[in-house]
């Protein structure tokens, strides 16, 4: 019995050890941002299955290019259009119960190439609270602080 309720102490305290250790979106090490995006200024926003105005786009993808949106108007930073070919910067976002991603694209280069900048997380680009957006926040004033 002392053997169980010895094994069953240990198991609860690397339980608690392991999610005080996991990292959330918000603190996770923000990726290095490409400085060749130092000088955007336009953004524009869209799922990678196509824009919000898309009928055959999932709900969740449109509720994440909203609160991305939302999100980037609030810090005021940058610009947002509605055509890519207006924009300096392309953000591509997905959002599902497993995980939510956010990819940066050069809008000169198009979407249709690798991304040069992406973080993922779970729960990562909800309406109210955006931590892959505050995780890009933090990427772009770095570059911003270099050039």
């Amino acid at each position: 019995m002392k053997r169980f309720s010895l094994l069953a102490a240990i198991l609860i305290m690397m339980t608690a050890i392991s999610v005080l250790a996991a990292p959330s979106p918000s603190n996770a090490n923000v990726p290095a941002f490409p400085g060749t995006l130092a000088n955007a200024r336009y953004v524009y926003v869209a799922s990678y299955d196509g824009d919000q105005f898309n009928p055959n786009l999932l709900p969740e993808d449109r509720e994440a290019i909203g609160a991305v949106q939302s999100a980037i108007q609030n810090w005021g930073k940058l610009t947002l259009v509605y055509r890519a070919s207006e924009a300096d910067i392309i953000i591509l976002v997905t959002s599902r119960p497993s995980e939510d991603v956010l990819a940066v694209y050069d809008a000169h280069q198009g979407a249709s190439g690798n991304f040069l900048w992406r973080v993922m997380g779970r729960d990562g680009l909800q309406s109210g609270e955006t931590p892959l957006v505050t995780q890009f926040e933090k990427g772009f004033e770095s570059v911003q602080r270099h050039k």
